[in-house]
């Protein structure tokens, strides 16, 4: 099978975002970047995106989970979010 060579062609300068956004939105990436030649990268100080929530707990948990954290030597909004995952796990791989 033959190589076909693609032209690709020069990404244009961007004064915002919007204008970025409105560019990519009506254009096609494989016109502009050679995706053969990509590498995978890894990147390890990316953080998932998060979102503030409002949750009622009775304030006695509240202090038994900062006891808790407390003899962990971290946040106890850091240890609610753990003992979430790790039910939101278990959870899921009991359904299976």
């Amino acid at each position: 099978m033959a190589k076909v060579k693609q032209r690709i062609r020069k990404i244009p300068k961007f004064e915002n975002e919007d204008q970025e956004r409105d560019f990519w939105a009506s254009h096609d990436s494989v016109d502009h970047i050679d995706w053969l030649q990509a590498k995978q990268v890894k990147l390890p100080n990316l953080r998932p995106t998060t979102r503030t929530i409002s949750i009622r707990l009775p304030e006695a948990m509240i202090e038994r989970l900062k006891v808790l954290a407390n003899k962990r030597d971290i946040p106890y909004q850091s240890l609610l979010k753990m003992f979430v995952a790790d039910k939101i796990e278990e959870e899921l791989r009991s359904a299976r």
